[in-house]
């Protein structure tokens, strides 16, 4: 049997861009993250992001639930663990920053999946989440057969509020760096919108990127 990272994160699937260092790098300048900060990738998969973020400078430690083999990540990068019911195996306080993509929407519960990331943030330190906006990706949510809990922007918000940050805020994400460095193309991708839900995966990246939406996610552990 097959694992889920080996047929979802193939490079078949999924190839490998420069897209992870583009996120990295918004992410870092939007949130201000300082160099060495201490960062956590939850679901860090086949370590995308964890190196996009690592070549910015940034301390990583990687956790998901299982080890992709032949990934770009030694065993020592990252811990695997039960994000639904282990405790994490970090001590308290360590972290500057928990970051995941496309995760909470894995869990039916995220209650502990919550309060772990706030156990092991330094105070003041902040957890930054990703997931697919449940009203422009609905039609596709659950191709991905292991997708349990959708959330939107509301949902998220409440989430973030009720396990403990502060500061908390959400919103619709662009995905395509064009939305980035021009925020005034957002009018474009909200007519969009009218359209409803997106029924296929579009060839067009930017045309895809324009409907098919994520929460982005963020609170601070207070002082």
């Amino acid at each position: 049997m097959n694992s889920y990272l080996k047929v979802l994160y193939s490079e078949k699937v999924r190839p490998v861009t420069n897209y992870p260092d583009a996120l990295a790098k918004h992410l870092v300048e939007r949130f201000s993250i300082p160099n060495e900060a201490k960062v956590l990738d939850l679901g860090c998969g086949r370590g995308d992001m964890f190196l996009a973020f690592k070549r910015l400078g940034m301390n990583m430690s990687g956790g998901d639930i299982e080890y992709l083999t032949g990934s770009t990540l030694t065993k020592n990068d990252v811990k695997i663990f039960d994000f639904s019911k282990d405790k994490y195996p970090f001590d308290d306080n360590p972290f500057d920053i928990v970051f995941s993509k496309s995760v909470i929407e894995h869990l039916y519960e995220p209650e502990h999946f919550l309060k772990e990331q706030f156990r092991i943030l330094k105070p003041g330190g902040r957890i930054i989440t990703l997931t697919p906006d449940w009203y422009s990706q609905m039609k596709l949510f659950y191709n991905d057969f292991t997708h349990k809990r959708p959330f939107n922007s509301t949902s998220l918000n409440y989430a973030l509020n009720v396990y403990g940050f502060k500061d908390v805020t959400t919103e619709l994400f662009f995905q395509h760096p064009l939305y980035w460095k021009y925020p005034a193309l957002k009018q474009f991708a909200y007519l969009l919108r009218i359209l409803g839900p997106v029924r296929k995966i579009h060839s067009n990246k930017f045309y895809r990127f324009s409907r098919e939406l994520m929460v982005l996610g963020t609170g601070v552990k207070a002082i």
